[in-house]
């Protein structure tokens, strides 16, 4: 499966340009014209809730083949008004997919090529497939290994972006949960050393955003991380730029609003390889 590494474009929700997330927006905008990435905005998308463009965004298998899963998770049955019309954007972006009646959002799929990590969610979120016949479907519409890791039962979305990314060569980034959960971080480890070698993230003080900053735009050899106004980010960022030694990384400030509404630069950004 397509991983961050060979994607070279990057797609954003028109929304992102309304003056909630304008600062964040033109800061990495900045920094993806600096280093020539492409990239444009999502047709369909003028709402800010509509931001979430990975989620609802298919899912690259190879430079032809997307799959688009169902979005319609639990956090949402009470809010219509942020899924938007994918039908119609995928129509005017003139993009094919292979469809699925699975619910399963974007940001609960990290590729790391022959494997993906998602969260045992997708169990819960399918009750009408049976387990075995869940992942077996999954791996042969993603045509990759289903690695599931324990669901963070205190983050709302379920999602495995905020917990784990991948770094090449079998080898992941894990959250510093060792810092504030150590009962959780053994339940995940146990879960991902039959697959990966594993670098944990470790700061010196605890924050309930700490998952942000492993939520970071990665493009090709360019790491966008998301920054706050608090005293970890110096440390998150010199610890994430010394995990991926082959890229180049890059600080984008003015986060702070966008993580306050649950998400960072992983979840507002659906980034692809195209010609």
């Amino acid at each position: 499966m397509i991983t961050n590494f060979e994607t070279n474009k990057v797609c954003f929700a028109k929304g992102m340009t309304t003056i909630r997330y304008v600062e964040a927006e033109k800061c990495l905008l900045a920094l993806l014209h600096n280093q020539n990435v492409k990239w444009n905005f999502l047709p369909q998308t003028p709402s800010p809730l509509h931001i979430w463009a990975r989620d609802y965004m298919p899912i690259q298998v190879n430079k032809d083949k997307f799959v688009r899963f169902c979005y319609n998770p639990d956090y949402l049955q009470d809010s219509p008004e942020y899924k938007p019309n994918v039908s119609a954007i995928l129509s005017e972006f003139g993009l094919q997919v292979l469809e699925s009646n699975i619910i399963l959002d974007g940001g609960n799929v990290i590729s790391c090529g022959d494997k993906i990590i998602m969260t045992d969610k997708i169990i819960r979120e399918n009750p009408y497939y049976g387990k075995n016949e869940l992942i077996d479907t999954l791996t042969k519409l993603l045509e990759a290994e289903i690695v599931l890791i324990p669901e963070d039962v205190y983050e709302e979305y379920g999602h495995a972006d905020g917990m784990v990314r991948y770094m090449g060569e079998d080898r992941v980034l894990l959250n510093n949960y060792i810092d504030f959960d150590k009962t959780f971080q053994k339940k995940l480890l146990y879960a991902l050393k039959p697959h990966f070698d594993i670098v944990e993230l470790h700061y010196d003080s605890f924050t309930d955003k700490s998952w942000a900053y492993i939520n970071f735009l990665h493009v090709g050899r360019y790491i966008f991380v998301p920054m706050m106004e608090d005293k970890l980010g110096k440390m998150a960022f010199r610890q994430i730029a010394e995990a991926f030694p082959q890229c180049e990384c890059h600080p984008v400030w003015k986060c702070d609003n966008l993580i306050k509404d649950g998400g960072a630069l992983n979840c507002s950004t659906w980034n692809i390889l195209v010609d």
